[in-house]
């Protein structure tokens, strides 16, 4: 068998760089109806929400890169985003393309044997995607609004994958937090503009620091307050047969006052994918919320 050379290899690379499969793991929210619905150990609707969330996985990728295909000058100027695969000039743009159409493809036609009603959501994913990318990712509030619903579209991906209904609880506090989470993006995109001069993105020019830092601050208590509230509904305690489920909020509160440390004292807050996988912090809060979590409802 003939030995794979460094260029293919540096070329499979760019490849799976640029469908950035880290980013999967914001894809886990399609699992959550399942979770919720204490339904987690059904092995037929367990493998569908999994073929859902691959298709999902694959059909974001060609968004992404599409996002690059677009933004490559912008990209340029970044620190980070300028070592990305068609920044940096490693994946040309028809390759770019050719890949960007082929996971396109695949995603819509593996959802679709899920769930015509998933594909339906995904293909609504895909658009706000597409519009998101050429305009309204320019526009201040409505960018991190649409951020927000992708992560909500994730949620009835799921519901329809299995027919498992959404509770307005899991829809409200999970447009929240994701709202939180963009807005400490966009902190940071505001905060490399001041330090070095290189606006990464229209958007900044609706945006300062003391705007995000007052959005941040309602964000955040918004989100525990609403957390908390659902664990304390009679509804719920009904369903899950236990009243302790309040508890959990421990979790979410330090959780949340970690993010806001790493988003004001560290300022760090540009991926919040990369904190997930690398903050031990946030990574052993949201392990003891999903035990205690699990262990009360099931």
């Amino acid at each position: 068998m003939n030995d794979i050379s460094t260029e293919d290899r540096l070329n499979i690379s760019s490849i799976v760089m640029l469908m950035r499969p880290y980013q999967y793991i914001k894809n886990f929210f399609i699992f959550l109806p399942l979770f919720f619905a204490s339904k987690i150990t059904d092995l037929p609707l367990l493998f569908d929400t999994f073929i859902a969330f691959l298709a999902f996985s694959i059909t974001a990728s060609s968004i992404y890169i599409l996002n690059d295909y677009h933004d490559i000058e912008e990209d340029k100027l970044h620190p980070r985003k300028a070592k990305r695969p068609l920044s940096s000039g490693k994946i040309s743009k028809p390759q770019a393309l050719l890949i960007m159409l082929m996971l396109l493809t695949a995603g819509s036609i593996l959802m679709a044997w899920v769930s015509y009603k998933a594909l339906a959501i995904l293909l609504v994913y895909v658009l706000s995607n597409i519009v998101y990318t050429v305009y309204l990712k320019h526009v201040a509030i409505l960018d991190v609004t649409i951020i927000a619903i992708g992560f909500v579209l994730r949620l009835f991906v799921g519901s329809a994958a299995t027919d498992i209904p959404l509770s307005m609880w899991i829809v409200i506090m999970t447009f929240l937090l994701a709202l939180f989470l963009a807005l400490a993006k966009r902190r940071d995109d505001v905060i490399i503009y001041l330090d070095t001069g290189k606006k990464m993105r229209k958007a900044v020019d609706g945006y300062n620091l003391q705007f995000l830092d007052a959005a941040l601050a309602i964000m955040s208590s918004v989100t525990i307050v609403s957390y908390t509230i659902y664990t304390t509904t009679e509804e719920v305690i009904e369903r899950i047969q236990n009243d302790h489920l309040y508890l959990t909020s421990l979790f979410v509160i330090i959780g949340i006052m970690r993010y806001l440390q790493i988003t004001f004292v560290e300022k760090e807050s540009g991926s919040p994918t990369h904190i997930v996988m690398n903050d031990r912090f946030i990574q052993l809060t949201l392990l003891g919320w999903l035990a205690t979590f699990a262990w009360m409802l099931y």
